[in-house]
């Protein structure tokens, strides 16, 4: 019997030796493997064309580190190919403006114009909810470490709906409040749906704080990782975002899946959109 199973486990291993179909000097799967960016640390390195075709890290004496010409050809593969938001044009015109010899960009994996976006599940009053959690990079002694920057939470904004200038009209403080000890008060915190409006008009609620509060009172239980992905904002007058990609093709890995062309002065903007910093 034994003899049996090993004659049909070396069937078919020959069977998929066979179909495997050579690459580049590689099967199939062997240029797979070695194409696709495992891991994000990866993906910067050999952006910055800091590693060879198998991983290995290339050396700053060795001729190929950050060569300009070997990025132009490498670039093009380190985006999602099914994405038209990731072709055409723009991605022309990011490569070549990464790749300029009198001004190359190279990613740098300490820097804190990028953020990590962790979708996950957590249990919030009994009930699965998913949270957004956004992080960034911060130094610490001689390394780095990542800290939780925001959180997205859609009850978060329910309780905090966009305020209507009409209703903050209707709710304020008297100014000559003082003189009456601030009795008003009671009112104006009496119906809690309204609380907010008694703030400045630039307030902002803060978020991780809410987080932070709910999970300490237990509110909210941390359940499982659903999906992660990285928003840069390191290279001048440019945005991508990396995204990952479990197919059976070379165009897989970490990815870039999104890319904007975008003047410095807007960034900002961008980062509250995504709500990546802390609201205020």
């Amino acid at each position: 019997m034994s003899r049996i199973i090993s004659l049909l486990s070396f069937l078919v291993i020959m069977i998929s030796v066979t179909n495997a179909q050579s690459y580049n000097g590689f099967t199939d799967d062997e240029s797979t493997l070695y194409a696709m960016n495992k891991q994000v640390g990866q993906f910067v390195h050999r952006f910055n064309m800091e590693e060879d075709k198998f991983g290995k890290l290339l050396s700053r004496t060795d001729d190929r580190y950050r060569d300009n010409e070997l990025r132009k050809k490498i670039l093009p593969a380190m985006f999602d190919e099914y994405n038209p938001r990731t072709s055409g044009n723009l991605k022309k015109y990011f490569i070549s403006d990464v790749t300029n010899d009198q001004n190359s960009v190279f990613l740098n994996f300490l820097d804190q114009d990028w953020y990590a976006e962790v979708s996950a599940t957590f249990i919030v009053n009994g009930k699965k909810e998913n949270l957004i959690l956004f992080l960034t990079l911060e130094e610490e002694n001689l390394g780095s470490k990542w800290i939780l920057s925001n959180v997205y939470f859609k009850n978060f904004n329910l309780m905090f709906p966009k305020v209507d200038s009409t209703e903050q009209s209707k709710h304020f403080l008297h100014p000559q409040s003082h003189e009456l000890d601030f009795m008003n008060l009671r009112k104006a915190l009496e119906n809690s749906e309204y609380v907010e409006l008694y703030a400045s008009t630039n307030y902002q609620p803060d978020y991780l704080t809410m987080f932070f509060y709910m999970m300490k009172t237990n509110q909210i239980k941390f359940d499982k990782i659903d999906g992660v992905k990285f928003h840069f904002f390191q290279i001048d007058n440019w945005y991508f975002e990396l995204s990952y990609f479990n197919r059976n093709d070379i165009n897989s890995g970490w990815l870039i899946s999104n890319l904007i062309y975008i003047k410095e002065e807007e960034k900002p903007e961008l980062i509250r959109t995504y709500k990546l910093c802390a609201s205020n």
